[in-house]
């Protein structure tokens, strides 16, 4: 990707944990940066090693959830202006001449949704759930956090939202095995989270919403036009959907049992 002009004043905040398949690709995407800062949780692969050659700041950082570990890292930019990305994210080179410019401006807003799009089964998605997908990434830290959510975080601010031309190209996992490994990890997580606000499960959760999901998805958002990659990844979306219903009753069961 060539280097676009200039030396916008914005820091690339990444979180880590053992991404040595996908650390490079994301940290070369924003080699634009003057401030790179890798949050790392604890790699036991060469994670924290290729990000060091790559010019960013390693610093080792306990893992308190997403939300938490988003904030740390937000704190330790050296710039107000925070792009902050996953591992296995990164950015177009029309994105990354759009944050220059924007950055030149000045900015009108404090906050900023990019738009996101997902490669699948070696597909790039361009239709039901996965596209479009716009994710607030870049904001000025003095008027928005990082609320505390351990999955499934999200910036807090006040005003309007502008959004920048170009994307964020994003890859989950490079194998449907990967994939589901990484969607029964969260839906474990946010069947715990809602355990802990006492959310009930009924034959709506597990029936209506995972087949709802689908349907939107599938049909209603043209998914069926992304071929076989489109048909399993909305499948796979409507089983996420039931698998944290699933879990949250059996924790209920299981609190029952006591």
């Amino acid at each position: 990707m060539t280097k676009p002009a200039g030396s916008p004043a914005i820091s690339v905040v990444v979180i880590t944990l053992n991404e040595e398949s996908n650390i490079a690709r994301c940290l070369e995407s924003v080699q634009w940066s003057d401030d790179i800062i890798v949050i790392d949780s604890g790699s036991s692969d060469a994670t924290c090693n290729i990000a060091r050659n790559l010019g960013a700041k390693v610093i080792h950082n306990d893992w308190p959830g997403f939300g938490k570990q988003k904030q740390f890292a937000s704190t330790q930019a050296r710039h107000d202006w925070v792009l902050s990305l996953d591992a296995d994210e990164w950015l177009t080179e029309i994105l990354s001449n759009e944050l220059v410019k924007l950055i030149a401006s000045p900015p009108r807003h404090h906050v900023y949704k990019i738009r996101r799009r997902h490669y699948f089964m070696g597909r790039l998605l361009r239709h039901g759930i996965a596209y479009p997908d716009d994710v607030l990434r870049l904001y000025n830290r003095k008027y928005a956090d990082w609320n505390d959510n351990p999955v499934h975080e999200s910036i807090q601010h006040s005003g309007e939202t502008g959004f920048i031309t170009g994307d964020i190209l994003h890859e989950s996992a490079p194998t449907l095995g990967r994939y589901i490994e990484k969607l029964n990890r969260y839906t474990e997580i946010q069947a715990n989270e809602r355990f802990a606000k006492d959310q009930h499960v009924g034959l709506m959760h597990l029936l209506l919403l995972p087949f709802w999901q689908f349907l939107r998805g599938y049909l209603f958002k043209l998914g069926f036009l992304d071929g076989i990659p489109g048909l399993v990844h909305n499948i796979i979306a409507a089983l996420n959907t039931f698998l944290r219903y699933a879990k949250l009753r059996e924790l209920h069961i299981l609190e029952e049992r006591k």
